[in-house]
């Protein structure tokens, strides 16, 4: 009874609090949210999408951050959220003033020129518990300095790249700061006249002026308590830094990366009695090893991307308390003498020697393999060879281990390895990885959760054996290697963390299996370039609900795309291409609101798009549908997709015209329609896309005028960087260019542009305007019905490799300053009524054969064999003259020379005709004569009708 009144307790105080706790944010909080967001996108932003009215849980909306037990907001991320070309603006301060325990707020990036005209800003001071305020990279003068010391709680302050100059000072409030960051500012001194600072860490990166950083170093010495420097990118030629931060008796940390610097810069930096940690990446100048020698204390040295040489290991090996010693980059070789090793680093944790050309040696000659505390060894991308060297099982301590990037053949068992028991994270891709003759059954002491293995095609034969034997992995990556067999949905089922599996290339066959449960971890899965055959298994949507990416390309995959994918809401990325799968594109696809990147293209889908992508058409930004068997117009299916960025329809069987909302995908960059049955004139809405980098409406049967063109050269938009690092090398396009189809694929997208129109049936003029996309690199506007002259605005096209406009009607001369056009590999103005004189032999012009000006019958010059006489004119287009039989096109003396001799032939032929022919030549003389007597009998039947009038 007693335990039934104890459980009966503990149930209703439950309820009780999960009444009390709150269920999403206050709702004088979100108003104000809302407000704010309207602020920051004044007039026409788009940022914070997630903000909207119909979510009353703002908590769960993106930059915000809430506490868990009240509810209320304690910390707004709103960094860069201004859209930059939108300009300056002022800051309304009072819409912060219902955030009653905020304690730290990110303004940083936002063009703030100021406040609203009310208070001046100083509404913000009544947020008692900010603690944390970056107002960094904005419009601020030392204006702001008074308006921030009213901050009580303050303890970390960012006024980096403002408007900042002269003096400092740190009064007020402001005096108990721990934080402060005035990097990119003209200060010249700071000062804390109201007595000793609580100033910390101090960040002065790039300081204006030379004479700026030289009074500042001797400013620093009224902050005693000062224990972190960070004075990076600055120039400190001439000073001698331990005098003057002598007074700096706390500092424990000093940043000194990418400076310039000269060879006393060291001297006295050893009589800083707390300096344990020193970074010096980049320096512009030599680094005196002997200054080294007194700071024997240091656990932190990063000597990263400097140029050293191997006498700087006489200092480092003295420096016995060393815990992280970073030489990436450092041009070193294995000529490293062993009394100058790392025998006395004893303590030694971490080490990256990445990037740099040591070979085997290393291993013996500095003492690595002796490093019994190391936990974390970076040797990736040297000249390693061989084999992996047997003292690394000395290395009892290592958790990560690096030997990417170099010549080892490494064993796919990983057998010399068995014995660190602490190996987390191995990476040896880009080596030749090999299968063991005798793949043992031991069970190694590892228990890795990361394993990269990526190589360059070399075979092993099957997945080794040690696998069946780890379950903590959370990424494997074994792209290349060519293992064979069928897939490891074992590896799946027994490491119930994994999150990231990639197989590419790994000649695996057969079905795909599913694991036997559901693995909700699972993130990110790439099985393209196999042998997979047979139907994606109609569960996977209920199996790896997880899914974020789903890379299937390539394969031998057939059926249709099963119903259970569509609830797979977190899919972000989709390929499934070069496959055989077949039937409708479904409907549901609609549904899947994450979705980015789709590409279905070379399959067998047939029938019409979907009418509507619905809920995922406002999220998609990549559709790839080309080479298929798609049929009838191009729908509303993209209607809402106003972040699409790249859209490719081409080699299908589409009909109707382009759409005219096409202007509403405003931030398209490639549009692919080529190779259809498109027919009518180009819209004038896709004119207004002033995004595109590159359109390809070519073999299709539009027609009309071509427009005045406007192209975008402008590179990515920054909120597709991260999401184009993701899947640079799944994008790909085809595009005609030189004469040549090529398929493009990886970041070279991000710089390609041009324009193929080509084999439709436009007419009239090229518009001159398409002069001014001086960036394009293509233009194919050939196998049309184009009159006119060549435009020479042609010869702005600085940057153009291919410029083809052969089988049109073109007339006039060729513009004689193409020949400016130095980066032209391929030209071609081939079938078109052109005259006069071809251009100058010189530059790119020189490499351009006959064959790029055949079938212009007026044409003269190299390499044509026709020559340009004085007497000839250089174009037979019209002139202003008395004689209109000048005017025309063609030679009218030769005309008529032509058509005399032609009609004499006609009858001498016709006359042979009839000499040989009985029967025809009386057939003949009868038609003749019923034709007489035919014409005899109008008139005498007519003249008397005709004469009464």
């Amino acid at each position: 009874m007693g335990l039934f009144l104890q459980m009966l307790t503990v149930f209703v105080t439950t309820v009780s609090l999960q009444g009390w706790l709150p269920l999403g944010c206050l709702d004088e909080e979100r108003i104000a949210l809302l407000q704010l967001k309207d602020s920051l996108n004044y007039p026409n932003g788009t940022s914070l999408p997630s903000w909207i009215e119909a979510d009353a849980n703002c908590c769960s909306w993106e930059r915000i951050k809430c506490d868990s037990s009240t509810g209320r907001v304690i910390a707004l991320h709103l960094e860069e959220t201004r859209n930059e070309v939108l300009g300056d603006w002022y800051l309304n301060t009072s819409l912060f003033l219902p955030f009653q325990q905020l304690n730290a707020l990110a303004l940083w990036g936002n063009r703030i020129a100021g406040w609203v005209e009310k208070k001046g800003g100083y509404e913000l001071q009544r947020l008692r518990n900010l603690d944390y305020l970056d107002l960094g990279s904005n419009s601020f003068d030392n204006g702001i300095l008074s308006f921030v010391e009213g901050f009580p709680s303050l303890k970390s302050l960012y006024l980096y790249y403002n408007r900042l100059e002269g003096l400092i000072d740190l009064k007020g409030s402001l005096s108990g700061l721990e934080v402060l960051g005035f990097s990119g500012n003209n200060v010249n001194k700071l000062i804390a006249s109201r007595g000793p600072s609580s100033l910390a860490t101090l960040h002065f990166y790039n300081v204006t002026t030379y004479e700026n950083s030289s009074k500042l170093l001797q400013s620093l010495g009224a902050f005693p308590n000062l224990t972190t420097l960070y004075l990076r990118y600055n120039d400190f030629r001439g000073r001698i830094l331990g005098d003057e931060l002598q007074n700096l008796s706390s500092l424990e940390s000093l940043y000194l990366d990418y400076c310039s610097l000269d060879e006393h810069f060291l001297q006295s930096l050893g009589a800083l009695p707390s300096l344990k940690n020193l970074s010096l990446q980049a320096l512009s100048g030599n680094i005196p090893y002997r200054d080294f020698l007194d700071l024997k204390n240091l656990e932190y040295l990063d000597l990263s991307y400097n140029t050293l040489n191997n006498s700087i290991f006489q200092a480092i090996r003295m420096m016995t308390s060393l815990k992280y010693l970073n030489l990436h980059g450092c041009k070193l070789d294995g000529q490293i003498p062993i009394a100058q090793g790392f025998l006395n680093l004893k303590n030694l944790e971490f080490l990256d020697l990445s990037s740099n050309t040591l070979d085997n040696n290393i291993f013996q000659t500095i003492g690595l393999c002796d490093l019994n505390h190391l936990q974390e060894l970076y040797m990736y991308d040297n000249d390693l060879s061989g084999f992996l060297p047997p003292c690394l099982t000395n290395l009892t301590s290592l958790q990560l281990l690096d030997l990417s990037f170099n010549h080892l053949k490494i064993p796919i068992s990983l057998s010399p390895l068995y014995n660190l028991s602490k190996l987390t994270y191995f990476d040896g891709s880009n080596n030749e990885i090999y299968a063991e003759e005798d793949d043992h059954n031991l069970s190694p002491k590892f228990q890795l959760e990361f394993i990269f293995l990526s190589s360059r095609g070399q075979g092993a034969g099957a997945f080794p054996k040690f696998l069946y034997h780890q379950f903590n992995l959370q990424s494997l990556d074994f792209t290349n290697i060519q293992i064979k067999g069928e897939f490891p949905n074992w590896l799946i089922e027994n490491n119930t963390y994994l999150h990231d599996l990639s197989l590419e290339n790994c000649s695996l066959s057969g079905p795909f299996l599913l694991p036997k449960n559901s693995h909700m971890n699972l993130s990110f899965l790439s099985i393209s370039m196999n042998y997979f055959q047979g139907q994606i298994p109609s569960e996977i949507g209920a199996h790896l609900s997880g899914l974020k990416v789903l890379f299937m390309s390539d394969n031998g995959l057939n059926g249709s795309i099963p119903f259970s994918m569509g609830n797979i809401s977190s899919l972000q990325v989709l390929d499934l291409s070069n496959n055989s799968l077949q039937g409708h594109i479904p409907r549901w696809i609609g549904n899947m609101s994450s979705l980015k990147f789709l590409d279905l293209s070379v399959n067998n889908f047939s029938g019409r798009l979907p009418p509507r992508f619905d809920t995922a058409s406002s999220n998609l930004r990549y559709v790839y549908l080309s080479r298929n068997k798609l049929q009838g117009p191009i729908t509303k299916a993209f209607y809402n997709s106003s972040e699409m960025f790249a859209l490719d329809l081409s080699h299908n069987n589409l009909t109707g015209s382009i759409p005219k909302w096409i202007d509403r995908l405003s931030n398209l960059r490639f549009l692919l329609l080529s190779y259809n049955n498109l027919e009518g004139e180009i819209p004038v809405q896709l004119y207004r896309l002033d995004q595109l980098t590159l359109i390809d409406l070519s073999h299709n049967h539009l027609s009309g005028n071509i427009l005045s063109w406007m192209i975008s050269t402008h590179p990515f938009p920054e909120q597709y960087n991260s999401y184009d690092d993701l899947s640079s090398s799944q994008q790909s396009f085809e595009f005609t260019t030189k004469n040549v189809s090529l398929s493009y694929r990886g970041t070279i997208i991000q710089y390609f542009t041009g324009i193929d129109l080509s084999c439709n049936n436009f007419i009239g003029e090229i518009p001159p305007e398409i002069g001014n996309l001086s960036m394009i690199k293509v233009l194919n506007l050939s196998h049309n019905s184009l009159t006119g002259p060549i435009p020479p605005t042609f010869s702005n096209l600085k940057e153009i490799e291919s410029l083809d406009l052969s089988y049109n009607k073109l007339d006039g001369e060729i513009p004689p300053h193409l020949i400016e056009l130095f980066y032209l590999e391929f030209f071609n103005v081939a079938h078109n009524n052109l005259s006069g004189k071809t251009p100058a032999r010189v530059a790119q012009f020189a490499t351009f054969e006959k064959s790029c000006y055949k079938d212009n019958p007026f044409l003269c010059g190299e390499p044509l064999p026709k020559i340009c006489s004085a007497a000839m004119p250089l174009s037979p287009t019209p002139t202003s003259t008395n004689n209109e039989d000048d005017g025309g096109f063609m030679d009218m003396e030769v005309f008529y020379v032509t058509f005399g001799v032609t009609y004499i032939i006609v009858l001498l032929v016709i006359g042979a005709i009839l000499y040989i022919n009985s029967y025809w030549r009386r057939a003949w003389f009868h038609f003749i004569e019923a034709s007489i007597n035919n014409c005899y009998y109008f008139l005498v039947d007519n003249l008397p009708i005709l004469s009464k009038f």
